[in-house]
Order: structure tokens, then sequence, then C-alpha cells
């Protein structure tokens, strides 16, 4: 009896290690597959990703450049009021990539001379090269009597600035006109003096723009139409409004739109 016992309980014994072994063995199996596994994964790459296409972050944005004085800054307007932020939005809306709003260096009461003062102050942000460069600039050189004979020569030098803010490409840069602010109650009492000056100073630029093949907006007709429509001049009662920028910006977009498709 006792040997039966002793034989039952070895044979128990046995079978517990036999167990083991196979557990080891099943588990030591399962650990080599899962690291040969490991080893030939290769995870994603957002290279190869269809779905993290990287041409879709290299979208080629154009920049619009903006020299002038109150006209361009938009004395009187909101920002989005103001003409070249107008053109950009027209630019966009015929699915041009421009950044969005425009950069503008502009003052209200700058002649030519501040213009070129302002853009060397403005030099550190001011990078690179724009794809489009406005000018608009004069008509306080006018307002304060300053000589014509001046004019045409810091006239010049502005040019200059804009071309060279163009990357040399004189097709990037577009000139617009003096507006007529006789036409404002600011500048009614002496309307038709002022005409005479504005037409002058106008007369100068678009023939340097002429001369040097650089494409010239005449915006002053339009303006002068605050004649006979309030609507057109704001608040203040000497800027345009919103509504005469947005003029500006119908006549400069269809110039630019073939220049940066």
């Amino acid at each position: 009896m006792m040997s039966l016992l002793i034989s039952f309980v070895f044979l128990m014994q046995m079978i517990s290690i036999y167990r083991t072994f196979i557990f080891l063995l099943l588990t030591a199996g399962l650990l080599f597959s899962v690291a040969c596994n490991k080893e030939s994964y290769t995870p994603p790459s957002p290279f190869n990703n269809p779905d993290n296409d990287s041409t879709d972050t290299t979208i080629n944005i154009k920049r619009l450049l903006a020299l002038g004085d109150s006209y361009t800054i938009g004395q009187g307007v909101t920002e989005p009021d103001r003409f070249p932020n107008q053109t950009i939005n027209l630019l966009r809306a015929q699915g041009i990539q421009v950044k969005y709003p425009a950069t503008i260096v502009a003052q209200t009461g700058w002649t030519t001379q501040a213009l070129l003062n302002g853009i060397v102050n403005a030099s550190s942000t001011i990078s690179g090269t724009y794809d489009l460069v406005t000018l608009l600039i004069g008509v306080n050189n006018q307002y304060q009597g300053r000589d014509t004979i001046e004019y045409r020569i810091q006239f010049n030098q502005c040019l200059d600035k804009a071309i060279s803010f163009a990357g040399n490409q004189k097709q990037r840069v577009f000139v617009l006109s003096i507006p007529d602010y006789g036409v404002t109650p600011f500048g009614s009492g002496n309307a038709a003096q002022i005409a005479l000056e504005i037409d002058r100073f106008n007369a100068i630029n678009k023939d340097v723009c002429i001369q040097r093949g650089i494409n010239y907006t005449d915006i002053t007709p339009s303006t002068r139409e605050a004649a006979n429509d309030p609507g057109l001049i704001c608040s203040d009662s000497l800027h345009p409004s919103g509504i005469e920028y947005a003029k500006w910006a119908r006549m400069l977009a269809p110039k630019m739109l073939p220049v940066i498709q």
C-alpha cells in the first residue's frame, strides 16, 4: 500500500514538472516570435503617407508691399477697407494665394522724402522680395507747396525702391496717381487751385512711369466723383471711404492677376 502511494506522488510530481516545461517552452516561443516581428517592423513615415503630403504645406504664398502716405495706410477707414487689402481679397477670390494683410510702409502726412526715410526706418520689417508693390505718393508735396522738380527727383528715388523690393522686376510695380482732395469738404474752399496743382504732380509721376515702363493707374478721375457723392468720403471729410478704395482695388486687381498667376 505504501509503495502505491509513493508511486502516485512521484507520478503527480512528474506531471507537474512536465506542465511547467511545456509552459516555459511555449512562452519562449511566443517571445521569440514577437522579437522577430519587432525587428522586421518599419513604422510608417510621414513622407510616404498620402494623408500627410508635404506639398500641402509648400504653397507659394504671394506678398504685397504698399508704399505711400495716408491714402495707402487708409486714414479714416478700418484695415479691411484699405485699398491694398481690398486688392488682396479680389486676388484671393480668383484663387491666388496672397498673404493678408498687405505689408504697408506709409504714414499720414508723408512726402516723397518722408517715404524714403520711412523705408530706411522700416528696413527691419521689410524682408525679401515682394510679388507685388504699389506706390502712391505726392499729395503732401503738393499740400506743403513743395517744388515739382524736387518731386520728380524724389519720386524717381521712391520708384527705385519699389522696383528693388519687387526683385528688380518692373512688371510687379504698380503706381497710382494722386487723388484730388479739392472735391472734399476739407478742400472745397480752394478746389480749383488744388485740382490744378494735383494735375501738375500727376503729370510728373505719369511721365516718369511711361519713361521707365511702369504700370500706371489713374485713380484721380474716380476720386473727383466725390464732388457729387459724399459716400465716397470717410467721416474725416478729407480721405476716401472704403467704397472709393474698393474702386481702386477693382482697377488694380485685373492688372496684377496676369503678373502673379
